[in-house]
């Protein structure tokens, strides 16, 4: 594929899922962007394995303004407007046995994580619209999860607000599809391994490979390749839609 004419923004892209996602683009020849809230020495490690082609910004995506300011930067960086984005950022743990139980989670809990995975994506789509809709084209993935349609552990307020997500993907394509912009969502499962997932053990990792029908558990890799089809020329045409990542194991 060639994305030379893209500018991508990787919320999150310094560490896991979000960094393979950069490294997926740049090698396809797109101009990234790396944000980052807390993890400085990362992101700057990966834009400059990248090269010339690649720029770290720091934002926390739930502080709209700071989001403003980041587009800012990214456009005035490269003189073209950011042509595709990647909602990635989260703050969670994948940790079945510390997670909080029905009986004891608080509101706080899912608050965080509305805050960051539902507002966080929102005001990035807004920054960013302007410049799509000038334009003509635009291309936004949001990153779900497979645990919306199969809930084998109980991650409550992460699963919630990655539904919330799913919701906010489909009522956005409907609003921006008139002005060339397709919003579509990537949703995996536990991937081996992220930052996220390494408190995950590795019994847990082996049942899930069992059970998928290609006997394996995806990687940030792999899952990070399925977001290059919904930015090619080759998805011009969907929009709205989920695509599960996870080697088979939710097939509905």
């Amino acid at each position: 594929m060639d994305f030379s004419g893209q500018v991508v923004l990787v919320t999150g892209g310094a560490r896991g899922v979000g960094a393979e996602a950069v490294r997926a683009f740049a090698r396809e020849g797109a101009r990234v962007a790396i944000n980052w809230r807390g993890s400085a020495e990362a992101a700057r490690a990966l834009a400059q394995e990248i090269g010339e082609r690649a720029i770290d910004v720091q934002a926390d995506v739930t502080d709209r303004d700071a989001v403003a300011a980041m587009v800012a930067r990214i456009e005035q960086h490269f003189g073209a407007p950011v042509t595709t984005v990647v909602n990635n950022a989260l703050d969670y743990s994948f940790n079945g046995d510390a997670r909080s139980q029905m009986e004891t989670i608080g509101w706080d809990e899912f608050a965080a994580q509305f805050s960051t995975v539902v507002q966080g994506a929102l005001n990035v789509i807004q920054a960013v619209t302007p410049g799509m809709k000038s334009k003509g084209f635009g291309r936004i993935i949001n990153v779900g999860t497979n645990l919306v349609q199969n809930p084998v552990v109980p991650y409550h307020d992460y699963t919630a607000a990655k539904a919330a997500l799913m919701s906010l993907t489909r009522t956005a394509a409907g609003d921006l599809g008139p002005h060339g912009i397709t919003v579509n969502m990537v949703s995996g499962g536990l991937l081996r391994t992220t930052d996220a997932s390494a408190a995950t053990p590795d019994a847990v990792f082996d049942l899930i490979a069992g059970m998928t029908p290609l006997r394996s558990v995806t990687t940030p890799q792999e899952f990070a390749d399925a977001m290059l089809f919904f930015a090619s020329p080759w998805a011009r045409a969907v929009t709205g839609q989920n695509l599960v990542v996870d080697g088979g194991l939710v097939r509905d």
